[in-house]
Order: structure tokens, then C-alpha cells, then sequence
């Protein structure tokens, strides 16, 4: 049995200040994440507060042509929304990669971003693991490492951060709307997560009782096309071992704008600016964009069973430019 204080919140205001002032606390929309971790004694909150009821379910178009996707939409909403699925491609297919229909139809946008960055062992809690009590070690470190990080780990922590929309909506350049003890404000998503560093156990800038209640995708101009591309062990309901989140425009030939996210390769959506540097200005073909994904991954740091992830990572980001270039104006 686990006790818990379960509070439900009319509004989001209220679901802030039933937070506030608590360490041990939670909020609950679909559950999807949370539920499991209840379930297998990795967290026990204090208090629940129950957010499904929030009026944070729509998608809205923006006055700028952009789009503003409330907390509470639900994945499986979100990826067939008729505007989502034509400006926004990379976004619809990265939410229809991640986990299984079930799963979709329950989990919801913040909750999606804020699942817990986590591996194997995070889970066991027969093992030792910083991220779930500090100090203790890491296990993986010396361990089975398959999915872990080449880019950006800590000597305290190798998770991997396991997110497909996250990876896309950094790609967007999406900003998230916070509501907390000190009013509102708008936390760029690229900075919504944190790298495990010495703490790993924080895995983004938000306080217990800070609540997200909205995403904004900005207008993506005119001859923009965008994909999402992963690469699994199993064709559902497994996290990536890479992935990837390219949006590229083009014109004669030359790159005007590009974005790329990196998904399965650090513990937090990973943004590929070394490689974005390289590429703009330049002439798309294969020997910029080889020389552009080398660039990121000359910080790669693979542990004994991932160093996998270093080609895999280039051939995948070669391949979704190279798909994207295709039709250039």
C-alpha cells in the first residue's frame, strides 16, 4: 500500500498552488509514465494532483501561422490533427513512433515531454542508480549499454532520453508555456531538458510544482519540408536507438534553414547546432552533409556496447537530408 494526498485541480491555477509548497508531488493527466513508476516502487509522491480534467486539450492556430497545443492533448489527437499532419510532418510522424495506439490514445503532451529520462537499470530498483537515489552509482557504467548516450553523458549518469515528440518539437524550435509559484513564463524546449552532469537525478529546469499548459510550434516558412526517421530494436513500443528530426529548407540549391534533433544518443533531445552550422550556406550533397553530422559527433563518447550509434547516427541524418534535398527549389 502507498498513501498519497490525491487532489484534483479545476483549473490550472488551482493544480499549481495544490502543488506548491510540496517535494513529493506529481501531477496526473494520462499516466503513462507515472502509473508504471507507482507501480514499480520508483516513486512515491505525497501528493497526486489529478490535471486530466484541465481545459488544456485543444490545438489552436496562431494569429502568425503558428500552432499552440494545449498540455492535455491527448498523442493520438495531436499526430492526426489536420494541420499538425500538413505543416508540421516531422511532429505528426515522431508521435506515431513512439509507444503503441493504446498508449497514444492515454498519453498526453506534457506528460510526453516530461517522462523520466531512464534506463534498464533506473528501473531495477535492485540496482544501484543515481538518478533514482544520488550517490549510489551508476550501473550501467560497466554494464549493458546498449541504449545509452554518445553525446553528453556524466560520470554519474548514461540514461538516454526516451521522447520522439520531444525530439521533433526541438527540431521546431517549440516554445513551452510554464505555469508556477512565480506566475507565468516560456521556456525554449532546447532548454527544457537538462544533461545529467552531477544531478542526475533533475531531468529538466522545472520546479515540483512548476506545470506546463501549453506548447507553441513557430510558423515554418514557405518551402519548408521537415521528417522524422527512428531506428528500433522491434517496430513498436521500443524506444529509439537513434533518431532523427530534420527540417530543411532549400532554395537553388543552397540551404537557407535547417534544424536537426538527435534522438536516442544523450539524456535529453539532443540539438545538432555543430552540424546546422556546417550546412548553412552550403550546396546540399552528400559530402556537406557527411561533414556536417562529423562535426556533431566528434564530442561522441560511446561506452564498450554502443559505439554502434556513431554510424548509425551519420548514415541516418545523411539519409534524411538527403531525402529532404530531393525536390529542391
Amino acid at each position: 500500500m502507498m498513501p498519497f494526498d490525491y487532489r484534483r485541480a479545476p483549473d490550472p491555477e488551482s493544480a499549481v498552488a495544490a502543488a506548491t509548497g510540496w517535494s513529493g508531488v506529481a501531477f496526473l493527466a494520462g499516466g503513462t509514465n507515472l502509473v508504471d513508476h507507482l507501480k514499480l516502487g520508483l516513486v512515491a509522491p505525497d501528493v497526486l494532483v489529478d490535471i486530466s480534467r484541465l481545459p488544456l486539450d485543444a490545438v489552436d492556430e496562431l494569429p502568425d501561422g503558428g500552432l499552440r497545443v494545449g498540455a492535455t492533448v491527448r498523442n493520438t489527437d495531436l499526430a492526426a490533427h489536420p494541420v499538425v499532419r500538413r505543416d508540421y510532418p516531422v511532429l505528426a510522424r515522431a508521435v506515431l513512433s513512439g509507444a503503441s495506439g493504446q498508449i497514444r490514445n492515454l498519453a498526453t503532451t506534457g506528460g510526453n515531454l516530461l517522462q523520466r529520462t531512464r534506463c534498464v537499470y533506473f528501473q531495477d530498483i535492485t540496482t544501484p542508480c543515481n538518478k533514482r537515489e544520488p550517490g549510489t552509482g551508476c550501473s550501467a557504467i560497466g554494464g549493458y549499454t546498449r541504449h545509452h548516450a554518445i553525446l553528453g553523458a556524466s560520470a554519474h549518469c548514461v540514461a538516454t532520453h526516451p521522447s520522439d515528440m520531444a525530439v521533433a518539437m526541438a527540431a521546431l524550435d517549440a516554445q513551452v508555456a510554464v505555469l508556477g509559484e512565480g506566475g507565468r513564463r516560456v521556456v525554449p524546449l532546447v532548454e527544457l531538458h537538462r544533461l545529467p552532469g552531477d544531478e542526475p537525478h533533475r531531468d529538466t529546469v522545472l520546479s515540483p510544482a512548476d506545470l506546463i499548459t501549453w506548447v507553441d510550434l513557430p510558423p515554418l516558412p514557405p518551402g519548408t519540408r521537415s521528417l522524422y526517421r527512428k531506428v528500433r530494436d522491434r517496430a513498436s513500443f521500443a524506444f529509439a536507438l537513434v533518431s532523427v528530426a530534420a527540417v530543411l529548407r532549400v532554395e537553388r540549391g543552397v540551404v537557407r534553414d535547417v534544424r536537426i534533433a538527435l534522438g536516442g544518443v544523450a539524456h535529453k533531445p539532443w540539438r545538432a547546432r555543430r552540424a546546422e552550422d556546417v550546412l548553412r550556406g552550403e550546396r546540399t550533397g552528400e559530402e556537406v552533409f557527411r561533414r556536417a553530422i562529423d562535426a556533431e559527433l566528434a564530442g561522441a563518447a560511446p561506452l564498450a556496447g554502443n559505439g554502434f550509434k556513431v554510424p548509425l547516427t551519420r548514415n541516418l541524418v545523411v539519409s534524411a537530408l538527403r531525402e529532404l534535398s530531393r525536390g529542391e527549389r
